[in-house]
């Protein structure tokens, strides 16, 4: 187990570490600047702050300097000096983990039965039905469900904010628009899983015992059958924590991903680099969770490095 922790930990370092480098050479790779686009800014202003911020030193030695200064908590963006990228990653991740948490929820909640129910009713209307809202709710991007969610509930209803982060239930509107499209993505995954779990021997096995199809399902078929939902929730629910940038634009939520879609128009190479760093180490995490959880109920697999 120790010598698991300390392998994928080392790996989970040096992903974030290569996210870090393909987010800051890419940045640079695209034309423009973090002060380009200032009105006030002559060539020479533009030429003098680039010296001054360092920004005219070859590559590496620019990247060393966000690297060290962001594990000293001391990396300040591009666009604004004024701003620590740590205060701006302290204070809209809680934003958009108040949005993806529920989302999750709402995935789970309705994902998982629906899933279930057209798993244990094969070609049924049930089945069909669930088949058809989730293949809807993969289809439609949160670019198209977000606006129509809040011209139902925000502008026809009056029930929520349609946009904004000022009041307690702000939150409804886009955790309902993520929840809804990842709960497509959980029913496919259950029913898929379910199905194949119940074709196996041991299902058969279980059921000539005189087992009950309550026991057989949720006891033995359902534990195995959430293996791969498990693997689709591991980085599901680190971008949902972490900000849909998507739907955070629509509903103008000061989240995460409001930032990185910002540091990358602003070319704010430090702020792109250090969300891309912290979503790949939200990543890693959870994928480690998941393979704990899932060697917990699977011992066959195994934690192996």
């Amino acid at each position: 187990m120790a010598r698991f922790l300390i392998s994928r930990l080392l790996q989970g370092i040096v992903v974030v570490f290569i996210t870090m480098v393909a987010t800051f050479a890419l940045l640079k790779a695209a034309p423009g600047g973090p002060y380009q686009k200032e009105r006030a800014t002559t060539p020479e202003n533009e030429a003098r702050l680039r010296e001054e911020y360092g920004l005219d030193q070859p590559l590496h030695v620019q990247f060393l300097r966000v690297l060290s200064k962001a594990m000293s908590g001391t990396l300040k963006c591009d666009k604004f000096k004024s701003q620590l990228v740590g205060d701006i990653i302290r204070n809209s991740f809680p934003i958009s983990a108040a949005i993806g948490l529920p989302a999750l929820l709402i995935a789970i909640g309705l994902g998982v039965p629906a899933g279930a129910l057209a798993a244990l009713r094969p070609g049924s209307l049930e089945d069909r039905s669930a088949m058809l809202m989730s293949t809807l709710g993969i289809c439609a991007p949160s670019l198209v469900l977000g606006p129509l969610i809040a011209l139902v509930f925000g502008l026809k209803l009056n029930w929520f904010n349609v946009a904004g982060w000022y009041d307690a239930d702000d939150w409804v509107l886009p955790s309902l628009t993520l929840g809804l499209i990842y709960a497509a993505y959980v029913a496919r995954l259950t029913r898929g899983g379910l199905r194949e779990t119940l074709a196996q021997e041991f299902i058969r096995t279980a059921r000539a015992k005189g087992a009950g199809e309550g026991a057989v399902v949720f006891r033995h078929a359902l534990k195995l059958a959430s293996l791969p939902l498990l693997n689709f929730l591991g980085p599901a629910a680190a971008g949902l924590l972490t900000g849909s940038f998507v739907t955070e634009t629509v509903f103008q939520i000061p989240g995460l991903g409001q930032h990185f879609v910002s540091a990358a128009i602003n070319r704010d190479y430090a702020l792109a680099s250090a969300t891309a760093a912290f979503y790949a180490a939200m990543i890693v995490g959870f994928n480690l969770l998941v393979d704990i959880i899932q060697a917990a109920i699977n011992p066959r697999i195994g934690l192996k490095s």
